[in-house]
């Protein structure tokens, strides 16, 4: 079955370019368009498809995408109880206040327009595997701004509580952005293990994806900017 998909852009010519560029991979299928974030939250609720395509600043007001965001991953957010919304932000704003704003609203991904058109598809298929994607360019600068900013209170301090000591291990891996496959080579597991224990993370840690357990980990400051340095790299060199 292809990817479906919802593009949500305010602007009809970047909905047109986007339609007919995805339309040459049989492995998607554009469902429906939205021009504005209140349009993409109710067409998600009809179409349920697998990956909402969001821009950010369009209507209402200058963020509708992050709200739209906010409000397609919340808890209540269930047209039906298999369906869980994936986001993945395609916009031209580019700067690390509107990435982080963009994923703490529960954003799986981050991909800038002017990228080419295999780093969106490779984007799409991430996401819609609950995998999570940031573009390359701008993962430093989110990683540094989510870790300079306070740390936590109230509720969700003391999150990684939750998670056993090998759960803490591989997501510390996951942070400094190691594959499955070389989180496996780095610790001496099967990648069946592995992958269990990354789907455990996110149920405990109650985000969505990879991403958001990402996040979560630097602000909790499980890891810090520049300590994977000190990290040898699994023998297969991936």
């Amino acid at each position: 079955m292809p990817i479906t998909l919802l593009l949500a852009d305010d602007q009809v010519l970047v909905r047109s370019g986007l339609s007919l560029m995805l339309s040459v991979h049989p492995e998607l299928d554009v469902v429906g368009e939205a021009s504005s974030g209140d349009e993409a939250v109710m067409l998600t609720r009809e179409l349920t498809p697998d990956v909402v395509l969001m821009d950010l600043n369009m209507p209402p007001g200058n963020d509708g995408g992050i709200e739209a965001t906010r409000q397609l991953t919340a808890d209540d957010f269930t047209p039906n109880p298999d369906y869980t919304a994936k986001v993945l932000v395609l916009t031209g704003l580019g700067d690390d206040e509107h990435v982080y704003a963009a994923l703490r609203a529960g954003a799986s991904g981050f991909v800038l327009k002017d990228a080419a058109p295999a780093e969106l598809t490779t984007a799409i298929e991430c996401v819609a595997k609950g995998n999570g994607y940031l573009a390359p360019g701008i993962t430093r600068g989110v990683i540094a701004s989510i870790a300079t900013r306070p740390a936590p209170t109230g509720p969700v301090a003391g999150i990684l509580d939750r998670l056993t000591p090998r759960e803490r291990e591989i997501l510390t891996l996951m942070a400094y952005g190691m594959t499955n496959e070389e989180i496996a080579a780095q610790l001496h597991l099967a990648m069946a293990t592995v992958k269990t224990h990354v789907c455990r993370i996110i149920m405990r840690l109650e985000v969505h994806d990879r991403t958001q357990a990402v996040v979560v980990a630097y602000q909790n400051q499980l890891v810090t900017p520049g300590s994977e340095q000190k990290l040898g790299r699994p023998r297969n060199g991936k």
